[in-house]
This record gives C-alpha cells, structure tokens and sequence, in this order.
C-alpha cells in the first residue's frame, strides 16, 4: 500500500531564544553491559521519556550532542559510544548485526528507553534490532541503507575493497582520501600527493586537539571498515522488515544521494507502521553536530511525543 511522502521547507533561522551552548553543554556518564561482556558507554542527559541516538559510521557520541540537546527539554537523551569507539569496549572478533543488537538491547535495559534514533548506520542498526526485539515501541530513522538490488552496489563493494587494503596497510589518511574520492566529484582530480600530506596534517592536528570524551578522526576512521561490510551483507535481507512491528518515522534529506533515496522507498512500502518525510535543504550529514539537526530535532518532538 502506498504512503504518502510529506516534504517539509525549514528556514535557517532559528526561533529566538533557541539557539544553545553545545560546547559547555552538561552530560552525565553510564554504561551498560552487552551480551559479550563489552561495555557500551553512553552520555546521558535531559529530562522526560528516554530515547537513544544512535550515530553512524566515523562518529561517536559526540557528534549527536547538538541534536542530544536540542531534544533535552523533553526527552532523556542517551547517547552511546557504539562499541569500537570512546567510552566503549572493542569491536571484538565476532562484529556483525546481533552484536549490534545485543548492545542496543544492553542499553534498553539499562535505561528504560523505548525510542531509538539512528543515522546512517546507526539507522540500520536501530530497524535491525527492531525486527525482534519489541520493547522498542518508536524508530525515526534517518537516511539507512539497506541494499534493495540497487546498481551502485558495485561501486560500494569496490569502496570496500579500497578501504580493505589501505586499512590492512594502516594507511588512514589515504583511506581517506579515497573515500572523500569516491564520494565527492570536484575531490577526483585532485592527485593523491596533494591531498594525502594534507590529510595527514588534518588528522595529527584533530588528535592534537581531542580533549575529554571525544574521540580522535585516527581513531574513527577504521571503524568504518567493519560497519561497511555490515551494510553490505544488507543486500536481499529486504523482507526481514517485515516482521518490524514499532512505529517507523523515516527521515530523508532532499541532497541525499539516490542510493539512499530508494532504499528509504523500499522500507518505507514494506514496514508495516512506516511513514516517509522528505526534509528540504539536508544531506545525509544533516544530523550530526556539523550539519543541521534542528529540523531532523522538530520531526523527532512531533514523533516521539
């Protein structure tokens, strides 16, 4: 059965008064223990009904804070480190889909919560724990990737098998570049003698300046190989969403890249309790703390609420 799509045009502006200090903004600390034994830590704050933000690939808890806050006067805001990351355990030998389960279920538990946010792969990990586990009441999911037989698989494996080598050869910076290669055209003709000294240089400077809980980009970028080989074994697991039975907001950005548009598409006719908004003006970075969550935040209060 079709559902309809809303697109939604937020200005820049923001509300008087509504702009915030994210810099100085107070969390507190917790953990829960998964299945395997590894330890997730989480950042904790606000107040009202617990929802966990879950980030995607390249990121850590840290890169949710400024969404974190802006939904804390009305929610319990935790945000996790997932595993491989800050405040949490390894990534472990046996990575895959459950222990991404098992870890969100820790969380569930430790905290109460019921609602889940998720981008990018934390997306898919927020819809993949949903098919079996129904204490989670509410997912909003924003820009998950799912392989519904879509022709830049090829392309994406073949980034895989890039990422691979020069992960195995502890060459991040060119990982990087490569990636960034793969990802934005005007990068392209740039030749890699300029542009990996450049990385180099970015990446000493960020561990340089990481201080308290954040984590370094020379720490994050590895992780990355073990979650794209996740969202790769997604390709002809489709029908699995059927069996999803909470409620689904799934959130687009009106700049997202077809790849994603039509795995949102495909969700969004197969889950059972689904609805698709397409939000003007967002990419797919829109909601961490360098993009713009404030009106992926708004979706999230009418949503939740």
């Amino acid at each position: 059965m079709y559902k309809k799509v809303n697109v939604i045009i937020y200005r820049d502006n923001v509300k008087r008064g509504f702009i915030m200090s994210i810099k100085n903004q107070q969390y507190t600390k917790g953990f829960a223990t998964s299945k395997d034994g590894t330890k997730i830590g989480y950042r904790q704050m606000g107040s009202g009904p617990g929802i966990i933000l879950l980030h995607g690939g390249v990121n850590a808890s840290q890169h949710l804070m400024k969404l974190g806050t802006l939904l804390s006067d009305e929610f319990t805001v935790y945000i996790p480190d997932r595993r491989g990351r800050g405040m949490s355990g390894p990534i472990g030998a046996n990575y895959s889909l459950e222990r991404e389960d098992e870890d969100l279920d820790a969380l569930l538990k430790k905290t109460g919560s019921h609602y889940i946010f998720g981008t990018a792969d934390g997306a898919l990990f927020a819809l993949h724990a949903a098919i079996s586990n129904h204490s989670i009441r509410k997912v909003a999911a924003y820009e998950p990737l799912v392989f519904v037989g879509q022709p830049e698989l090829e392309q994406f494996k073949a980034t895989i098998q890039h990422l691979d080598k020069n992960m195995a050869e502890g060459k991040v910076a060119k990982a990087t570049v490569e990636l960034t290669k793969d990802s934005v055209n005007f990068v392209k003709p740039i030749p890699d003698l300029v542009l990996v000294p450049l990385v180099k240089l970015i990446l000493w400077m960020n561990v340089k300046t990481v201080k308290g809980d954040d984590v370094s980009y020379q720490e994050l970028i590895p992780t990355l190989d073990d979650e794209l080989h996740l969202v790769e074994k997604t390709e002809g697991t489709l029908e699995d969403y059927k069996n999803v039975s909470a409620k689904v907001l799934l959130l687009e950005g009106s700049k997202t890249q077809s790849l994603l548009k039509e795995s949102l598409d495909a969700l969004n006719e197969l889950l059972p309790h689904s609805n698709l908004i397409e939000l003007k003006g967002l990419n797919h970075d829109s909601a961490q703390d360098y993009g713009k969550p404030e009106p992926i935040a708004q979706e999230l209060k009418r949503f939740f609420l």
